[in-house]
């Protein structure tokens, strides 16, 4: 049970769980099909490397992830992500292609199967949400970029945003048509269906209505391109035909679809702890990602994730544990052995609306309108994911991101915040004066306290704050105090720096007192010799203990 939760809930499985279990695999393997079609399009793959991937990967997930409504599938940002960035590495064979996506999704497995290993699960935290508002934004623009040629039955380009946006606005004039009404309708019935029916498969209607249409109105003959065979049956098993030289070039873009899928999982599966309880053990979904990865590449499929509507669709159709993703799967298996021929005659303008519907979602208005209003450096952080996508591509564009995050977790890092304190009126408490102006000043102390462990590459921040408050007051102190109660660490580089201040202080007329310093910390001075520069560093002394030394001193002073 312990590397297979689903060994622990099946024992306990009831009856009356089968029905909701049931009902949710039907209607998520309705809406599973189209998104598989839709995100192998995007990827630049044949459509049945999309069923193969939520096949192969929805009949492993449901054995080892710790959520219970989280489905595994295909979604439209690693696949843009796959599409994007293997072209000029398979060189236009389309076979190899196929290969270099299944090697992607083994490498995702091995990195996946890593961090189960060392439990990197806080991983997934180093990267910022407006960093992701960001790149999804940036990634729905491209993913439109890419299909409005298919809808408006016109020649598309393989570039970047703003190449391919060129050669669509180029070509307009040459629309079909037959291929903009066609694909017009589709968008309006999902669109209509996204407002009206909720959580419904809408998709799938669409895409069966695209296949009869097809044959009713001889699209094919006025000019609409159609989806082509779909191979009937299981893929040949077994590992891509991929050199090690290749496995160097599909690294970077492993870990990439590793770090979006990391996230994504993880945010769904927070989302519905929050929602019904229970615990997430993100440790625990990496070990179901690799497993499921693992499955799609040798299924012949690509990378797979959690999908956020997907896993919504599962709840709203009333799933009660996992296994209605194995149902799901187990439809999608009877599809491929003996209906997937019937596919063949779906329309491309159709299965373009499919999948430009389906991740219009990835453009979260609220969200970066919140970010503007309440904080406008996120806001540049999640704009400057956006231009990196749209300007660098999508592989770059998720490196950019992720320094993006890096940079301003150091930033942040290096510069907490250094409260001034005053007492609390009537009493003998000391609160920030920033938060509360009305706070009491000590006349000659100045009290202040770093609100984070001080490390050799924030203390500089620490020391300069305080001693440029020093330097600015009017009338010069005579005693700083420190507080150290909101900093459980200090290092060695920071001890002999917190040392140095004492001494710069002491030049200018000051004496400096360390108070209320955790263990630890007391420790650290210590063991630096230095405890003595900063008034004989105990547990004892409080802030209001030092100010009442200093005035007592004061009054008895000649």
């Amino acid at each position: 049970m312990r590397f297979l939760p689903a060994l622990g809930w099946l024992r306990s499985y009831e009856r009356t769980w089968l029905r909701g279990d049931g009902l949710a695999g039907i209607t998520l393997a309705a809406y599973l099909l189209p998104a598989g079609l839709g995100d192998a399009s995007l990827a630049n793959l044949p459509p049945q490397a999309g069923l193969y991937a939520c096949l192969f990967g929805g009949l492993v997930f449901w054995l080892f992830c710790s959520s219970r409504h989280t489905v595994i599938t295909v979604t439209s940002a690693i696949s843009l992500l796959v599409g994007a960035s293997l072209g000029e590495i398979a060189g236009g064979d389309l076979t190899r292609f196929g290969a270099l996506a299944a090697g992607t999704a083994l490498l995702m497995a091995l990195i996946a199967f890593t961090a189960w290993l060392v439990k990197a699960g806080s991983i997934i935290n180093f990267i910022s949400e407006s960093v992701m508002t960001g790149f999804k934004c940036g990634v729905a623009l491209f993913l439109a970029s890419t299909q409005l040629p298919k809808l408006f039955g016109i020649h598309g380009a393989h570039g970047n945003f703003w190449v391919n946006s060129g050669n669509f606005l180029k070509h307009l004039g040459e629309t079909n048509p037959a291929a903009l009404a066609v694909g017009g309708v589709a968008l309006a019935v999902l669109v209509l269906g996204k407002i009206f029916l909720k959580n419904k498969p809408v998709a799938l209607f669409v895409v069966v209505g695209g296949i009869a249409a097809s044959g009713w109105l001889s699209l094919d003959a006025r000019g609409v391109k159609l989806l082509g065979e779909v191979p009937q049956g299981l893929p040949a098993f077994g590992f891509p035909a991929i050199g090690w030289t290749d496995l160097n070039e599909l690294l970077p873009l492993a870990f990439a679809c590793f770090m979006l899928g990391a996230v994504e999982t993880a945010a769904v599966g927070r989302m519905f702890i929050a929602k019904h309880g229970g615990r997430l053990d993100a440790n625990q979904e990496f070990l179901a990602l690799a497993a499921a990865n693992l499955a799609a590449g040798v299924g012949c499929g690509f990378p797979v994730s959690g999908g956020s509507s997907q896993s919504l669709v599962n709840e709203g159709g009333g799933a009660r544990t996992p296994l209605s993703g194995a149902i799901a799967a187990g439809i999608i298996l009877v599809v491929v052995l003996f209906c997937s021929h019937l596919l063949a005659a779906l329309p491309q303008p159709v299965l373009a609306a499919v999948v430009l519907v389906a991740v219009a979602g990835l453009i979260n208005v609220s969200a970066l309108e919140e970010l503007w209003r309440s904080d406008r450096p996120e806001f540049l952080v999640a704009f400057a994911a956006v231009v990196g996508v749209l300007g660098q591509g999508l592989l770059r564009g998720v490196m950019i991101g992720a320094i993006i995050s890096l940079v301003l977790l150091l930033r942040r890092a290096s510069r907490p915040h250094v409260a001034f304190l005053g007492r609390v009126a009537g009493t003998l408490r000391f609160s920030d004066c920033e938060r509360h102006p009305k706070n009491e000043l000590i006349p000659g102390v100045l009290v202040f306290r770093p609100e984070a462990s001080l490390l050799y590459f924030n203390m500089e921040h620490v020391r300069d704050t305080v001693a440029e408050r020093v330097r600015i007051e009017v009338n010069p102190p005579k005693l700083v105090v420190l507080d150290l109660s909101a900093s459980p660490y200090v290092d060695l580089h920071a001890a002999h720096m917190l040392a140095g201040l004492a001494e710069e202080l002491a030049a200018a007329g000051c004496r400096l007192q360390v108070v209320e310093a955790r263990a630890a910390v007391r420790e650290r001075l210590r063991g630096a010799g230095i405890d003595a520069k900063l008034g004989t560093v105990n547990r004892m002394t409080s802030v209001s203990d030092a100010v009442e030394a200093y005035q007592e001193q004061l009054a008895n002073s000649p």
